[in-house]
């Protein structure tokens, strides 16, 4: 069985980098495309690793998995569209939590293959 921590990293480290992107404010955000982007990239990055973790891992798990990964199918495929109003509400509203949750599933130790 293939491990799922490399992905949980993954995606651990684009919440960091966006955490870290967004730490001067919402203003700072819709004003700024070089963050706009280095955040929707991140995002991008989260729903790709989100896409490769086993079922086991999707289903055993409080995050909306697939929530995660429609919403970076709409920023890859509707990127002439994105609404950077609903990506900063992800971010103050869906992130904290997510970064828990994916905090806790790396800090589980790995079962025995």
């Amino acid at each position: 069985m293939k491990s799922d921590r490399p992905y949980l990293s993954h995606i651990a480290d684009a919440i960091a980098a966006i955490d870290t992107y967004v730490a001067g404010g919402r203003e700072t955000f819709l004003r700024e495309r070089l963050i706009q982007d280095a955040v929707v990239r991140n995002f991008e990055i989260i729903g790709e690793a989100a896409s490769r973790l086993s079922p086991a891992q999707r289903e055993d798990s409080a995050v909306p998995w697939a929530r995660v990964i429609a919403f970076r199918n709409r920023l890859i495929h509707g990127y002439w569209s994105i609404d950077l109003h609903l990506v900063w509400d992800v971010i103050e509203h869906e992130l904290p939590t997510l970064k828990v949750v994916v905090d806790r599933m790396l800090a589980d130790p790995e079962p025995d293959s």
